[in-house]
């Protein structure tokens, strides 16, 4: 070997081994097929599941049999060949596990010397027998014929080591095999959400779906993703918001209206951001952004209960948050001017915050007096919060769809809600004069002139909708994969199921 010559790594000799594992296991699955079996049935005889069988027999004594035959099928993830006796754990979707028994006395020595040859780890297999419990006292299905129902040609991870963090995310097929805690985020998760619909129902809200490929994004200050329509011939943009078409609803009489979808921001990604996400947002007629906090919260806590059964969750860091009670409100004006020892209000020149944010070392691309407030208040106010806060009254300039505040000149009736830190949702009272909203986006389509390609576009039909008439709304938005956040402590790449990787 020359001196130059490159090394072998351990990934080199994993992807090695995996791939002669692989040609052991296509010899299996071509024996397999010529003995007149199926390396994937289209079905297999079964009867019931590992968790019912589990359900119905909690606490059998060792060495019992109780004389109920089922059929049932399951994942190996263990696997134990022992001459006369052969033992295999098989594993359900929710992780529940079941011991098959292969004993020479109940299948035979043709069926015994197969099962040796072709059987092997993640294969998944159907198992008929009686259900007892072993001399261990462990559940058990004494085998008295199987069948494999898929043959896997890739050996399982070893389920007592932890799976990386990148491989979780990139394989989370394997993640939902290997890990209880995935399986969990994604059972949480359903739970959560369908927490947010109950209490949404409780609240006679109207679940719609809007578009997601509109001819003009907007409902939120974001770089959108754009594609192209071969059948209209025309440029499209992935919806960074749904707010636009939820608004055109209520101007249509849909009073209390609501959609949990996807959205697109073409974007950074980081640890509370991801290119795609799920969000949800509510419009209600006659309400206003106060009556929209207290929903918002009587919905996560709704949530917290029901997939962690209390508004103390334990994050998966043994942290233990609590949800429950009345959350924190605070004037974003006020509690920057408290926090930085410098009065700051609607009024403070533009001149004198950009100077102050110079000395922090604060950049601000196409800075505005609003841009320049919200950086000032993340740097001194956002570290100190931890409990859920409603970071209330904004700068007007940055809140393009939001009406100005009912008695304070220069802000909106709008809140963030921070939960540990980080942004959960938001609430407005909405902006329904149509005149001043056009105003608004004229004042966008300036930004984006400039090339502000976060700044909202003009958008003729939506203003069309509004001089229809829109009633005083509240609305709001909160993001599904934060939610799950604030729920499990986790990042948000390990709250989406196949999150967007490189």
């Amino acid at each position: 070997m020359t001196e130059n010559a490159p090394q072998p790594n351990e990934a080199d000799d994993a992807e090695r081994e995996v791939s002669e594992q692989k040609a052991v296991r296509l010899a299996k699955r071509d024996r397999l097929i010529a003995s007149g079996a199926e390396a994937y049935p289209v079905g297999v005889p079964i009867t019931t599941t590992i968790p019912a069988v589990r359900e119905k027999y909690p606490d059998l004594e060792p060495d019992t049999a109780t004389g109920d035959t089922v059929g049932l099928a399951g994942r190996i993830v263990h696997l134990r060949n022992t001459g006369k006796l052969c033992f295999a754990s098989l594993q359900s979707g929710d992780g529940s596990r079941i011991q098959a028994m292969v004993s020479l006395a109940e299948v035979g020595q043709e069926s015994l010397d197969t099962w040796k040859d072709l059987v092997d780890l993640g294969d998944h297999l159907f198992v008929g027998g009686d259900v007892i419990s072993s001399r261990r006292g462990e559940l058990s299905i004494m085998v008295s014929e199987w069948k494999i129902a898929a043959k896997t040609l890739r050996p399982l991870p070893n389920l007592h080591t932890e799976l990386n963090e990148e491989t979780r995310v990139r394989s989370r097929y394997l993640d939902l095999i290997t890990r209880e805690g995935a399986r969990q985020m994604v059972r949480a998760r359903a739970t959560a959400v369908a927490s947010l619909r109950t209490t949404f129902g409780t609240h006679d809200y109207i679940e719609v779906e809007t578009p997601m490929l509109q001819v003009m994004h907007g409902g939120a200050s974001a770089r959108p993703f754009a594609t192209h329509s071969n059948a209209f011939d025309t440029e499209l943009f992935l919806r960074i918001a749904p707010e636009l078409f939820l608004k055109r609803a209520v101007v249509g009489g849909i009073d209390r209206v609501f959609e949990i979808n996807r959205n697109f921001r073409n974007e950074g990604a980081d640890s509370t951001h991801s290119p795609e996400f799920a969000m949800l947002e509510a419009y209600q007629s006659y309400g206003d952004y106060l009556q929209m906090a207290d929903l918002t919260q009587e919905m996560v806590q709704n949530a917290a209960l029901a997939a962690a059964g209390s508004h103390v969750v334990t994050w998966a860091d043994g942290t233990e948050y609590d949800l429950g009670g009345d959350w924190d409100r605070i004037g974003m004006y006020e509690s920057l001017s408290e926090t930085s020892a410098t009065t700051i209000t609607p009024e403070t020149p533009f001149e004198y915050l950009l100077a102050h944010a110079t000395r922090l070392g604060i950049e601000v691309q196409h800075p505005t007096h609003g841009k320049l407030v919200e950086e000032l208040w993340e740097h001194y106010v956002k570290p100190s919060l931890d409990r859920p806060t409603f970071v209330m009254d904004f700068p007007i300039d940055t809140s393009p769809l939001v009406r100005a505040h009912r008695r304070t000149a220069g802000v909106v009736e709008k809140w963030d809600l921070y939960v540990h830190g980080f942004e959960l949702g938001t609430g407005y009272s909405e902006l329904v004069d149509p005149v001043v909203q056009r105003e608004r986006f004229v004042e966008q389509a300036k930004l984006a002139a400039g090339g502000d390609v976060e700044a909202m576009r003009l958008d003729e039909e939506f203003l069309r909708a509004l001089e229809h008439g829109m009633p005083p709304t509240g609305g709001m938005g909160m993001g599904i994969d934060r939610l799950m956040m604030a729920l499990t402590g986790l990042g948000i790449r390990e709250t989406i199921l196949f999150p967007l990787v490189k």
